[in-house]
């Protein structure tokens, strides 16, 4: 099982504060309910209430971003195995990492195939300010398009270059074969989650049972 990021499916950043969250969700709401014409979507509608849910209660949050630093920890980031430093190599490897990451996604995910430049940080383990020429290249070879939202996507041509050049590119034939996938978790995540969210209803019930008992002496 997979440890949903709702950070990245909100659009948001980690940090973001309480107001940030409801605004956001508002405005998605407003576009992903089943009933809106053209941008309604049931299946984003159910995860986009699970992210309010958890993200919106204190207590569920702090669970959440547990599970979500645990998992971090297990998989470290790609910097620590290459090198991302060295001048032209070093701006290579990157291209490569970043089609690499892309690819993964495109091939595990066809159906959401968008990587947020929050998760290539994460995942490379690279600020994103020094990736701004990696991601021109690539863009510009018509290797990698944009969502509107910003989030990278592998093209075909991509997908061509990813697939052709594996042979010969020793640093993309590692990252290829030890897996590159961005979203892997175990169940145990996904139980803390469930947890956080059993926690958030636990706490509104006993809210409203106390406001009950206010009400009615």
């Amino acid at each position: 099982m997979k440890l949903p990021n709702y950070y990245e499916f909100l659009q948001i950043s980690p940090n973001a504060d309480p107001e940030t969250i409801h605004r956001v969700f508002q405005f998605l709401a407003a576009r992903l309910h089943p009933d809106i014409p053209r941008t309604g979507d049931a299946e984003k509608f159910i995860l986009l209430r699970q992210a309010y849910e958890v993200l919106s209660d204190p207590a569920s949050r702090a669970v959440y971003d547990a599970a979500c630093a645990k998992k971090a920890a297990k998989q470290a980031p790609l910097s620590k195995s290459i090198d991302f430093m060295d001048n032209l190599d070093g701006e290579l490897n990157r291209r490569l990492a970043l089609l690499a990451l892309l690819y993964s996604r495109r091939r595990s995910r066809p159906e959401a195939p968008e990587v947020s430049l929050f998760e290539v940080e994460t995942r490379m383990g690279f600020p994103r300010d020094y990736m701004e020429f990696t991601i021109w290249y690539v863009y510009k070879k018509g290797y990698v398009s944009r969502a509107d939202n910003s989030a990278l996507i592998l093209t075909v041509e991509g997908v061509d270059f990813v697939e052709s050049q594996r042979a010969s590119a020793p640093v993309l034939n590692k990252l290829l074969t030890n897996g590159t996938e961005l979203s892997v978790a175990d169940g145990s995540d996904d139980e803390q989650v469930n947890a956080a969210r059993a926690t958030t209803f636990a706490v509104k019930d006993e809210r409203r049972s106390g406001s009950d008992r206010r009400r009615h002496p």
